[in-house]
């Protein structure tokens, strides 16, 4: 049986998933999208041409490739539709685009409502991206949720008015903007034929597909640390962006996942709120951030940057069943006087090499660091690991030793072609 290969993000996203999908999907007949929602983005670079996908997966990009969008995904169909356009303009056929019956679908109810909630947090705000996918969720699982085949349903006009009614309670409570029902049904019911060609059930189809022998990559949304179980809560996302929300969000079983690819920088970075160890919240944060052009593909944030957490990576090799890794921005790191590996916790006099998501834990942890020596060298041109710096073979035989997982792939430069592949 052919084996579906995941590629998933080790940390809090940001990692630079996009590149190795890109070089994992050239040799794929689907790439699947199983988590998340907009508030997620690949940047991936061809022909010195960017381009940053939110909803649609990026394997889109390599002709002949079926792009899947799961039912664990949420869906703000006027994003997708930009989306599809924006590919169209460039000359990306997106006929192979399917996306899930079973998706639930993003409203302007749950934009206002996020903006609101997060609002309402006063100093302790979580850093949302206030697209509404939240608020989404949380309808999905009060099962109030609208999916994509509900758009087509004869009810979807009665279902459309009872939440708006409810949410526009909930509004007026709060003093918040209400929302026009005339107005959203009429902008939905348009939306709902644009797309109506590419919905189908893709449980059925993912199925069948493996059944042919055809390969599959699974493009992870968020990471592992963004969890809503296993992440650092509540400063999460609303999916499960692990494994387990691979297999919920998609329709797979277990016995069907192969290779757990798990993306990593070199560093590490965050964006929004909550507890981060190795944060160099100070010039050496704002030079690895400008290196690395630490900037978000969806919201343009700035990032918080630090050094690299193995203590944190050892715990997301768990949980994921993490087979590989795949390390971007090697080329950025090397270029500091000191590089720094964090190996443990310290708490209270004692040394920690497990990680926790307790928010008060890690806030009281000091990392204890590994230091290496940088090497400014152009490693872009490099595609053997022999070839290397010193420094750099040693910097990934180390991250080796502590997770227990090689490292497959290595990014040497911003190109899709500046890898290294072990």
């Amino acid at each position: 049986m052919q084996k579906v290969d995941v590629v998933l993000g080790s940390f809090y996203g940001d990692e630079g998933k996009g590149k190795i999908i890109d070089y994992l999907g050239a040799k794929a007949d689907v790439a699947l999208r199983a988590t998340g929602g907009n508030n997620a983005g690949h940047s991936i670079e061809v022909d010195s041409k960017k381009y940053v996908f939110h909803l649609i997966p990026s394997g889109i990009l390599n002709e002949g490739t079926m792009a899947i969008i799961g039912n664990g995904v949420v869906i703000d169909p006027k994003v997708l539709i930009e989306e599809i356009n924006s590919l169209k303009e460039n000359g990306v056929d997106v006929s192979n685009l399917r996306i899930s019956t079973k998706a639930h679908v993003i409203f302007p109810y749950h934009i206002e409502e996020d903006r609101m909630l997060e609002s309402l947090r006063g100093s302790k705000k979580i850093g949302t991206t206030v697209r509404g996918i939240g608020p989404c969720y949380c309808d999905k699982y009060e099962r109030s949720g609208i999916r994509i085949e509900d758009l087509y349903a004869k009810n979807f006009q009665e279902l459309l008015k009872r939440n708006v009614e409810k949410k526009n309670k909930l509004f007026a409570l709060y003093g918040f903007e209400e929302v026009d029902f005339e107005e959203i049904y009429k902008e939905y019911t348009e939306y709902a034929n644009i797309l109506k060609e590419y919905v189908t059930d893709t449980v059925t189809l993912l199925h069948k597909l493996i059944k042919e022998g055809k390969k599959i990559i699974c493009e992870g949304a968020q990471a592992t640390l963004l969890d809503i179980d296993f992440g650092s809560y509540p400063y999460v996302t609303s999916s499960n962006p692990t494994i387990g929300g691979i297999l919920t969000g998609s329709g797979l079983n277990p016995k069907q996942i192969g290779e757990v690819y798990g993306v990593m920088k070199a560093y590490s970075s965050r964006v929004g709120a909550g507890p981060y160890v190795t944060e160099q919240d100070n010039e050496i944060g704002d030079l690895i951030r400008e290196l690395g052009h630490e900037y978000g593909a969806t919201t343009k944030r700035p990032r918080r940057c630090g050094y690299l957490d193995l203590v944190a990576l050892r715990y997301a090799v768990l949980i994921n069943g993490i087979t590989a890794l795949c390390m971007n921005h090697l080329d950025t790191v090397l270029k500091l006087d000191t590089i720094k590996l964090c190996v443990g916790y310290e708490r209270d006099g004692e040394i920690f090499e497990d990680f926790t998501t307790n928010e008060e834990e890690l806030l009281k942890s000091v990392p204890v660091y590994e230091e290496f020596s940088g090497d400014l060298s152009d490693i872009s041109q490099i595609r053997d690991f022999q070839d290397l710096p010193e420094v750099a073979k040693k910097y990934i035989e180390r991250i080796e030793e502590f997770v227990g997982v090689p490292i497959k792939f290595i990014g040497v430069g911003a190109g899709r072609e500046e890898i290294i592949v072990r």
